[in-house]
């Protein structure tokens, strides 16, 4: 089973309230990127390549190969293998065991750029999860691995449902939203600047949102700026301006809206027309190697 893994962005992110446990409510809109990447429609590739194929020639456990772009951290730390790891666990405890006795090869073909603010790790965590559970049979609702993905990550059960939803709480309660992006154009440049999650959430204090992101639909996109905010930018681009001035060139690019990922550190940029987006692509392209462009 092979299976074509995308990213995500948010349109919008608002750090409402911390938590007694350390944890910080928000309220963010997840829309998807890149599903049809590498198709004739969308040539632009721009996703990892996730296999898993039943292997009767294992002893336990899966065997798992990373290809493509490396991850700084052992085979055991890396999501694919989690989430295995949690889902034969859940399989085994229902159900008593595999027909197949849970042996599976695991091959993880890694385009997706990391430390980006758009999902990788977490899209792979997922996708992986649904994989396994098609090939056993699906015994799993979409619920119940939904119920496995956030303990892998927060923005882990938005892949479960890989279409634009409103989340709240910590990012795992989801609401299915009807954006409408058809016909203009996505920009994403991803320059070579590292956020640590603790580093973004470090400078953050929550408030409440100016704009309620649950009537996004609503709002034509030529009203976004200034309205729609990232609440991370105003924590991050103090300590790295190259974040601010990339969203500041984008939006003199003919950018109709601009913004930060998650907690960065990629820099997208929705257009209205497609040669602005064009032009923007090759004069950013000339400076950063992560460039991006998707008709939507």
């Amino acid at each position: 089973m092979i299976k074509f893994v995308n990213a995500k962005i948010n349109l919008g992110l608002n750090i409402v309230m911390k938590r007694e446990d350390g944890y910080h409510n928000l309220e963010t809109v997840f829309f998807p990127v890149g599903i049809e990447s590498g198709m004739p429609q969308q040539p632009e590739a721009f996703d990892d390549i996730l296999e898993i194929t039943v292997d009767n020639n294992q002893v336990s456990g899966c065997k798992f190969q990373l290809m493509g772009r490396r991850i700084d951290c052992p085979p055991e730390q890396n999501l694919v293998v989690k989430a295995t790891t949690l889902f034969l666990k859940s399989y085994f405890d229902r159900f008593g065991g595999l027909d197949e006795a849970g042996l599976f090869s695991i091959s993880l073909d890694k385009h997706l750029p990391d430390g980006a603010g758009l999902g990788g790790g977490s899209a792979d965590a997922s996708f992986t999860l649904v994989s396994l559970n098609e090939l056993t049979g699906e015994r799993f609702s979409r619920n119940e691995l939904c119920d496995m993905a956030v303990r892998l990550g927060a923005d882990c059960p938005f892949f479960i449902y890989n279409k634009p939803c409103f989340a709240e709480s910590i990012g795992e309660e989801l609401t299915p939203i009807d954006i409408d992006l058809s016909g203009r154009w996505l920009l994403i440049v991803k320059p070579d600047v590292y956020v640590s999650t603790r580093e973004a959430f470090s400078g953050i204090t929550p408030k409440s949102p100016k704009f309620d992101l649950r009537f996004l639909p609503d709002l034509p996109l030529s009203k976004w700026k200034g309205l729609v905010v990232n609440d991370f930018e105003e924590s991050i681009f103090p300590s790295h301006p190259e974040l601010a001035n990339l969203k500041s060139n984008i939006y003199k690019l003919g950018a109709t809206y601009a913004s930060m990922s998650g907690s960065g550190s990629s820099i997208y940029g929705i257009f209205e027309e497609g040669d602005a987006a064009k032009n923007a692509r090759d004069v950013l392209g000339s400076t950063y190697s992560g460039v991006w462009l998707f008709e939507l």
